[in-house]
């Protein structure tokens, strides 16, 4: 890769051990990761300011790279800053408009904490939204308005669930070639 650093933003869980961002993170030469928060983790506010304070510390280009609410957190970030940014791989946002399992965190209660009006105007960087046929958290109809919305390139991976270990996703090998085309 080139002289650009990659900058993992991951969804309300954080760093998972076997997740393929987490996975990602430790095979990348120029890479930083947005850790995660102390405080209120549900706070959008605090988590676009984490996103900001770790752009702050990289001088050059840089490629996000965010999975499921990260991806949102990405979007309010983009709408509140203007730090160029070379491109960003989007994968299986979650859509605020359905019905999560009862594990995660409600949307209303993300709704409570500042997460929505969703930010719905075109990405100021070039982006790949990658999407699942079989996500249990945004229909693929969901992902695709999505990434109408923001301008990406919608990118359907097929029945590959929320891609993250539950799903049987540790190693996601696609997420560096993609990385690679928006280096390019």
């Amino acid at each position: 890769m080139s002289e650009t650093t990659v900058l993992i933003v991951p969804g309300l869980r954080d760093h998972v051990p076997s997740h393929w961002q987490t996975l990602l993170e430790a095979r990348l030469p120029r890479v930083r990761s947005v850790p995660p928060l102390e405080d209120n983790k549900l706070s959008l506010a605090g988590r676009v300011a984490a996103i900001q304070h770790e752009l702050e510390q990289i001088d050059g280009p840089v490629i996000l790279v965010a999975h499921s609410a990260g991806v949102l957190m990405v979007v309010h970030w983009a709408a509140r800053h203007k730090r160029p940014i070379k491109g960003a791989l989007l994968a299986a946002p979650p859509d605020m408009a359905a019905q999560w399992p009862e594990h995660y965190p409600t949307p209303d209660s993300l709704r409570a904490h500042g997460w929505e009006p969703l930010p719905e105007g075109r990405l100021p960087f070039p982006s790949i939204l990658a999407a699942s046929s079989n996500d249990y958290l945004a229909s693929f109809a969901a992902a695709a308005a999505m990434a109408d919305a923001w301008g990406s390139e919608l990118l359907n991976l097929g029945d590959v669930g929320h891609l993250n270990p539950a799903s049987g996703y540790g190693e996601w090998p696609l997420a560096e070639a993609l990385i690679r085309r928006l280096d390019a």
